[in-house]
């Protein structure tokens, strides 16, 4: 039992005086994030659009777990955002020392029937926002010999492409193969970098999305909790673990997606599409 608890000490000492910056953290699995890091004793920087919202989990946090929490409303969509609250936290005096890019949406429709500003909108918050915070902050991690980063991708990035949410897949990918990449090149520095790839979770990302009556005629054992999907991110990223699917039926899911031959996968697909297109 003494062991037990000197366990949970060592892990609440962990963030001490060091400072987590998570994105898309006012709801969801950012919201549950900023909890976990919050309950590990790093100070926050909690960064979304929702200003009421965020000033709001911030003064929660700090109340409940006694550590420093600064709100910064932000739009990732807009070019040169990461370049400013990079710049921002430089002007703050504020060393990040674990990233976690959990910003994030869909389009629904057709890619022909979606406006262009909202399919870059799409590629400016989770593809190029992400590559670039990740470019901007972890090379002051490596030289102070720390860091952690989680990019908070999906089991959809091992799935192949389907007729809708057409750049989604995509740019879930590329989160994955960006962290895998930025992992290798930081062995051995200490900076651990983690793509948390979850399968259908209970978030607000389905109403925003427009697809919850549809979501829920899947099977609930099919769902997980956010916060379980967050501590199990939180966990891998701090084992170093360069990917992390969490649940056996999603790891069985990603796996059946890489087993299946192409052309079987092509034909399902297909048929998919064309029952989509009807009427």
């Amino acid at each position: 039992m003494a062991s037990g608890r000197k366990d949970n000490e060592s892990a609440r000492k962990e963030g001490t005086g060091r400072h987590a910056l998570i994105t898309g953290a006012s709801a969801g699995i950012g919201k549950n994030l900023a909890e976990i890091f919050a309950r590990n004793g790093f100070d926050l920087v909690l960064v979304a659009r929702r200003e009421k919202r965020l000033h709001e989990i911030a003064r929660d946090l700090e109340h409940r777990f006694a550590v420093t929490v600064h709100a910064v409303t932000l739009d990732l969509a807009e070019p040169g955002a990461a370049e400013w609250l990079h710049n921002e936290m430089r002007m703050r005096g504020l060393n990040i020392d674990a990233l976690v890019c959990n910003a994030g949406f869909g389009v629904a429709g057709f890619y022909r029937d979606t406006g262009w500003a909202d399919q870059h909108a799409l590629c400016q918050v989770m593809m190029t926002g992400v590559a670039e915070l990740c470019h901007r902050f972890a090379p002051d991690m490596g030289a102070r010999g720390y860091g952690r980063i989680l990019n908070v991708a999906s089991l959809a990035g091992f799935l192949p492409p389907a007729p809708g949410g057409t750049l989604y897949i995509p740019a879930k990918a590329f989160e994955i193969k960006l962290s895998q990449a930025l992992a290798l090149e930081y062995t051995g520095e200490n900076v651990h970098v983690t793509a948390l790839c979850p399968g259908f979770t209970y978030t607000e990302f389905h109403d925003v999305m427009g697809t919850r009556e549809a979501m829920s005629a899947m099977p609930r054992f099919m769902w997980m909790k956010s916060m379980r999907v967050a501590e199990e991110g939180y966990k891998a990223v701090m084992q170093g673990k360069p990917v992390h699917i969490p649940g056996r039926l999603n790891r069985f899911i990603a796996w059946l997606a890489w087993a299946l031959p192409s052309p079987a996968v092509n034909a399902i697909l297909r048929r998919q599409a064309l029952y989509a297109k009807k009427p």
